[in-house]
């Protein structure tokens, strides 16, 4: 309706108020504006209207057809709304839909239950075909047919998937696959005893028989080679020759090469018909025993003539055949080789190098001819003669090193750790004539005194200084071995004495003072080692060599074996001095037989001591370390006297009598370590406690200063003036001894006021 269209859109209020500015939202309608528009409106309604009506008159037969269309089309609407319910009434009468649903489900079923069957029926069939299969291979091989028997094992190993084994698989294939693995191994079983009867080895007549035909029970008639193609099948070559190349390898290969100069290998045969049925190999002994082999020509041709007959007597020239025999002998071949030949030809002179050149010529040679034979396989593993002979620099390095080091064990497993009889005493010890002869002095390297050390000591060290001198006129690889083995020779020292020694270090013996001037000596000369030789080593050692890291295990071991020996004297004197029961009561007989004896005791281990420390340890060392046990003797003793909390007279007395008796017996040991070295420090600053128990004794002191003499105001002028305090007294010691002396009194009240007054 175009008209229509186009009157509608001819309406525009701008036009209606054509007056009016109404982009102005400020500017109000007025009520004139406002009636002149109604009128305007009505008036195009009017219009409207009348076009309407013009248009429906116009088209009134158009309109008549439409709505006769659309009342057929509602008509026809209700027909097939009246179909569609009569179609509803009749499935709602009769569910057709669940009978074809269930036809549908069934079809379903019976098509699984086919396949299932068929499913089934295939692994039945290939069940049935599998069993037939094993039961055929059990056949032949009863019948003697192993080639057959073998060649179904393998297909049967792939149809059953050996070894790739699944979860939630058949029984059955469970069982045939154990069904398939007894028939391999009985399979296997009967092809090693074939072979076990093929190779044999004569010991009385030094045959090696190698039978072409083989019997077994009533399996006969059997051939060698129809024996090797099944294990060549089933994969078991290498199984089923192990035991025949054991027995060659021992039997033949081994006197090739042990006993090469009387070792001849002559190749035979047996016929039957005119058919070879046997092959054998005779030993018989050499004409040329007596030569010897130099360059192992007869090693090598031995070994060879054996091989070649292995080749074709027993591997038919089948290439995979004697790979197999060359890896299960081969490594044991060249093993032996290197043992019993090649490493008793390495050149024990650095000179003789030159003449090793023709066993390695020889040596390879030899391996190139088992390579062509494809006895080996080309591969630089197997190559293992050549690389032992080419590299005979480094083997005689190492073999020199292993010379080094047995030398230096043995050094150190046969010394016993005793000086001879001359050297006994201190002044024999360094008399010149004794020190230029005897092994067992040496002069220390920084401190520039003369040492006493065991005769493994010495020798050790000579052993390191040649091998260094070696290493500075060494190869590099040559060097490097030589520094090693001079400074595992050291090492072998921290090894090997401590445990040699053991017992003796639990002891007070001279092995162990021994051991103490051995570590000394060897700390000294391991740091002067890099002084001495570092500048002459080849340039590729230096970067690593060093012996600073050695040295001060040995200064610590010295240091712990000298304090180790001084503890066990000092417990055995305190031993002693228990026995003396505090010295308690030495006023009666018995009390005072007891302590005199155990003071004898003490005198007998110190002089024991003396006599064992003094000629082997410096005399610096023997002083300060008999000045300890000293020391601690007399603390001990003065400290249990002056513990006593009550002595009588008599009991002073014999106290005195006992310690001058200890004092006159130690006068020669005193006197040994005034003179033991050139300080002039006095005893008395060395030993604190020997001024005390001297003061106890007044020994070396103006009559009437004896302490266990002394009247009460003596003592207690004596600690006011300070003569006692210059004596290591304390004051506790001055007040509780004079509190065991003297009985309770003023006069001892005001002393013992008087001391503890002084500051």
């Amino acid at each position: 309706m175009p008209e229509i269209d186009a009157l509608f859109e001819s309406i525009n209020v701008r036009d209606l108020l054509a007056g009016h500015d109404l982009n102005d939202p400020t500017t109000p309608l007025s009520a004139p504006d406002l009636r002149l528009l109604i009128n305007r409106l009505e008036s195009h309604s009017l219009r409207i209207k009348s076009k309407v009506q013009s248009y429906l008159i116009a088209h009134h037969s158009e309109f008549s057809e439409l709505f006769a269309t659309c009342q057929d089309a509602v008509s026809r609407t209700c027909l097939i709304s009246d179909d569609v319910s009569d179609v509803l009434q009749l499935i709602s009468d009769r569910p057709i839909d669940v009978e074809i649903r269930s036809v549908v489900d069934e079809i379903t079923e019976k098509t699984k239950e086919l396949k299932l069957k068929r499913e089934s029926l295939d692994l039945v069939s290939a069940i049935v075909g599998i069993c037939e299969a094993l039961q055929e291979t059990k056949e032949a091989l009863k019948g003697g047919r192993f080639r057959f028997a073998a060649e179904r094992i393998r297909e049967l190993k792939v149809v059953l998937r050996i070894g790739e084994e699944e979860e939630g698989e058949p029984v059955a294939y469970v069982l045939l696959r154990k069904e398939w693995s007894d028939c391999f191994d009985e399979i296997q079983e009967v092809l090693a005893k074939f072979m076990g009867n093929a190779v044999r080895f004569e010991l009385d007549s030094r045959k090696l028989r190698i039978s072409y035909q083989l019997s077994v029970g009533e399996t006969t008639g059997i051939a060698l080679r129809t024996v090797l193609e099944a294990m060549e099948v089933i994969g078991m070559l290498d199984y089923g020759l192990a035991k025949a190349a054991d027995s060659i390898f021992k039997h033949v290969i081994t006197p090739a090469v042990t006993h090469a100069s009387t070792f001849l290998a002559v190749e035979d045969s047996s016929k039957t018909s005119g058919e070879i049925t046997e092959a054998i190999l005779k030993l018989e002994q050499s004409s040329d025993h007596k030569l010897e082999d130099v360059d192992g020509d007869a090693i090598y041709s031995g070994i060879l003539k054996v091989v070649k007959f292995i080749c074709s007597s027993l591997c038919f020239g089948n290439v995979t055949w004697i790979h197999s025999f060359g890896r299960l002998t081969w490594p044991r071949i060249s093993e032996l080789v290197i043992s019993k030949f090649l490493s008793k030809v390495v050149p024990e002179d650095a000179s003789k190098l030159a003449d090793f050149q023709k066993i390695l010529e020889r040596t390879s040679q030899f391996e190139a001819a088992l390579k062509e034979l494809t006895f080996v396989s080309p591969s630089d593993a197997e190559g293992r003669l050549s690389k032992y002979a080419e590299n005979v620099e480094v083997h005689f390095a190492s073999r020199k090193k292993i010379e080094i080091l047995a030398k230096a064990r043995n050094l150190l497993l046969q010394c016993n750790f005793t000086i001879p009889q001359g050297l006994a005493t201190r002044n024999a010890s360094f008399n010149p004539d004794v020190v230029e002869s005897s092994k067992h002095i040496v002069r220390l390297l920084f401190s520039s005194e003369m040492c006493v050390v065991s005769e493994a000591a010495s020798q050790l060290m000579h052993l390191v200084h040649t091998t260094l001198e070696d290493v500075c006129v060494s190869s590099a690889r040559v060097a490097s071995e030589f520094y090693h083995a001079a400074r595992d020779s050291i090492l072998l020292y921290e090894a090997v004495v401590p445990v040699k020694l053991e017992k003796q270090l639990n002891g007070i013996n001279q092995a162990a003072v021994l051991l103490h001037n051995d570590c000394l000596y060897l700390f000294e000369e391991i740091l002067g080692l890099a002084f001495e030789y570092r500048a002459s080593f080849p340039s590729s050692i230096k970067e690593y060599a060093v012996f600073a890291d050695v040295a001060p295990r040995f200064k610590l071991m010295a240091e712990e074996v000298l304090q180790r020996q001084v503890q066990l004297v000092i417990s055995s004197l305190r031993e002693a001095i228990d026995s003396a029961d505090g010295f308690q009561d030495t006023h009666q007989i018995k009390q005072f037989e007891s302590a005199k004896f155990s003071i004898e005791q003490v005198v007998f281990s110190l002089e024991k001591v003396h006599m064992i420390w003094e000629p082997v340890l410096r005399p610096k060392t023997y002083k300060q370390s008999m000045c300890v046990v000293l020391e601690s003797v007399f603390r001990r003793i003065t400290r249990d006297i002056l513990l006593l909390d009550d002595m009588a007279a008599d009991e002073t007395y014999q106290l005195q009598r006992l310690i001058h008796l200890m004092l006159e017996n130690l006068s020669s040991l005193l006197g040994s370590l005034k003179s033991a070295d050139e300080t002039s420090r006095p005893l008395d600053d060395l030993i604190p406690s020997l001024r005390k128990t001297r003061k106890l004794a007044g020994i070396e002191f103006s009559s009437y200063t004896e302490l266990l003499d002394m009247p009460l105001k003596s003592i207690t002028s004596a600690w006011e003036s300070g003569e006692l305090f210059s004596c290591n007294f304390t004051r506790t010691e001055v007040q509780d001894f004079i509190k065991a002396i003297f009985t309770d009194s003023p006069l001892r009240k005001e002393c013992l006021w008087r001391i503890e007054d002084v500051s």
